[in-house]
């Protein structure tokens, strides 16, 4: 493929992008614009010869610096934000961010206008709301690759991610990959970041799910408002909006932009309990192996079953259902599917070597979502009439610092013993993120009459074999905020492989045996 094809490829006109007298087609000459592209590369140790390099400015380095780099190793025209004159020739652009989705789009052939894309966004419930609709779409019929926290599959193989939102070079070639292995829908989690990065720019999203917005990332985005404003751009890119918008109705954020969408004449679907909602779940029971409801849409009703504990999945269920059906799968199809759903790694999964006690390893790691988990294990707890609720959990380091305390605060009113602990502090001292959770759970204590009992252990496995050790039968353990996740990230870049399941599984076994030695003693 030649630049000129390249840059005509988008289909788009983009002549906003390049800075004043920067038009390619205008200023390079026919023979720099018919240099044949055969890769794009945005980091310098990736590039092959005959790659398209894009100087992408980060947040610890600059791509411009990386250039000449590039060049020596093959690099046949280059994508930036100021001239370099380094001897291949040069798109100079407004935003070398805004600039690569586009033509990456172009490079693999607009892949997304051959996939059902549903993107997902939202503080919480993305991943299961994604392995959702994943589960539906695949129960239809239609081949269903993925794109998520968790991890990816394309063609049918689950692959590793290092992202929840690739940048979108790799984006536009794993969609090609989908394309290419039979895959005829993809469903993917949407972070905030890769909208406000402009990774998901030049793709063709069928539907947009908005789960809720609580706070997070606020290290990255400064305000709420910010943050949603980087969630809102899912739905009204300047390059493709949704054809189908899917809202909880419930949320504020979530109300608030389906009036905005309405507004501008795009209403959306609507999903939710408490308002009014195109997708109601109506006589809700909520049992320890999962819950039961009626959904009802402007069309049809259907019993749902969902082998997912936690009103918070009733949610997410009715997000997917919504999703779905908007996309021409009856609800009755839909229901079933979900009924026979796996559970999702890390999300309220149970870790169990035949103690008598429940132990949960949950990813929660905003207030919003650790409120939420710890609020459905007091509900297991008062259906069984019996048990304690002992909670472990920490919060990461360079992450949004005021969301501490309030998970603190939290953990406080709805535990009956914590355990604070490291969760990946990275570049941050330990014991101060631990002294930001421990000041929020004071706070919270000095409101209530009995606070539960706080202990401090800096090291998480110890933390987590403490908890264990200390339950007693019926209780549950809730581990919290790491759920998936096989590592710990230190200081210096550093990850050590850790993975609460695993500590929690080696706690038990270790457990059993000492009992049984102490039974054989007896």
């Amino acid at each position: 493929m030649t630049l000129r094809e390249l840059i005509a490829g988008t289909g788009l006109d983009l002549s906003s992008l390049w800075r004043p007298g920067g038009d390619p087609l205008a200023a390079l000459p026919d023979e720099e614009l018919g240099v044949e592209v055969t890769d794009l590369a945005y980091r310098s140790d990736a590039v092959s010869p005959g790659a398209l390099f894009f100087c992408v400015p980060g947040f610890t380095s600059d791509g411009h610096d990386f250039a000449p780099d590039a060049v020596s190793r093959g690099t046949v025209a280059l994508v930036s934000e100021r001239p370099l004159s380094l001897g291949v020739p040069e798109i100079v652009v407004e935003s070398v961010r805004e600039t690569m989705p586009l033509l990456a789009a172009s490079f693999y052939g607009n892949p997304t206008s051959d996939l059902e894309l549903v993107g997902i966004t939202g503080t919480n419930g993305k991943t299961t709301t994604c392995f959702l609709v994943r589960e539906i779409l695949e129960a239809a019929g239609r081949q269903t690759a993925l794109l998520g926290t968790i991890h990816s599959v394309i063609g049918g193989e689950i692959e590793p991610v290092e992202r929840t939102t690739p940048e979108s070079i790799d984006l536009q070639r794993a969609f090609r990959r989908m394309t290419d292995n039979g895959d005829a829908a993809c469903v993917m989690e949407v972070s905030s970041h890769a909208l406000e990065l402009h990774r998901v720019d030049g793709c063709d999203f069928d539907c947009a799910v908005f789960t809720n917005l609580s706070q997070d990332h606020l290290d990255f985005h400064g305000t709420l408002e910010s943050y949603f404003g980087a969630k809102r751009q899912l739905f009204v890119s300047h390059v493709s909006p949704p054809r189908i918008p899917v809202l909880n109705s419930d949320d504020p954020w979530g109300a608030r932009l389906t009036q905005e969408l309405a507004e501008a004449g795009q209403p959306g679907v609507t999903f939710g309990l408490d308002r009014v909602a195109d997708f109601r779940a109506d006589r809700v029971e909520l049992m320890p192996s999962g819950s039961r409801f009626v959904c009802r849409s402007p069309d049809e009703a259907a019993e749902v079953r969902l082998p997912l504990p936690g009103l918070f999945n009733v949610y997410n269920a009715l997000a997917a259902l919504a999703t779905t059906s908007s996309l021409g799968i009856d609800l009755t199809t839909a229901a079933d599917a979900i009924s026979g759903a796996g559970r999702v790694p890390g999300r309220f999964e149970p870790v169990d070597e035949g103690q008598n006690f429940t132990v949960l390893v949950d990813y929660a790691h905003t207030p919003d979502s650790l409120a939420s988990v710890l609020d459905t294990a007091r509900e297991l707890l008062e259906q069984r009439g019996a048990g304690r609720l002992l909670c472990v959990f920490g919060a990461g380091g360079d992450r949004d610092r005021e969301k501490r305390p309030l998970m603190g605060a939290a953990a406080r009113r709805l535990a009956d013993h914590l355990i604070v602990t490291s969760d990946n502090p990275r570049s941050e001292d330990p014991e101060a993120i631990i002294a930001a959770i421990v000041g929020g759970a004071d706070k919270a204590a000095a409101e209530l009459d009995e606070p539960p009992v706080l202990e401090v252990e800096p090291d998480r496995r110890a933390a987590i074999t403490k908890a264990i050790r200390m339950a007693r039968s019926n209780d549950i353990v809730l581990i919290a905020g790491k759920g998936h996740e096989q590592g710990q990230e230190l200081a210096g870049g550093r990850k050590i492989p850790f993975d609460d399941r695993d500590v929690a599984r080696d706690a038990l076994q270790s457990m059993n045996k000492a009992n049984a030695v102490s039974s054989n003693q007896s």
